[in-house]
């Protein structure tokens, strides 16, 4: 059975693609079925499905609030 991450509030995530501003750490601002991230290079937020999130998720930079 494939285990399931854990995502807190305040991680720092490093995504596979750029964002077109260049940058590829995005902090979580929202947590639930949609999870919203923040660009730490420009602060544009973008909200995604859970899955689609988790699939384009590289790797787990810095932890938040657990």
């Amino acid at each position: 059975m494939k285990e399931v991450p854990k995502f807190y509030l305040g991680d720092v995530v490093q995504t596979k693609k750029k964002h077109p501003c260049g940058g590829d750490r995005w902090e979580i601002v929202r947590l639930g079925a949609d999870i919203r991230i923040k660009c730490m290079e420009c602060g544009r937020q973008v909200l995604l499905p859970r899955i689609k999130f988790e699939k384009s998720i590289k790797k787990i930079l810095e932890r938040g609030d657990s």
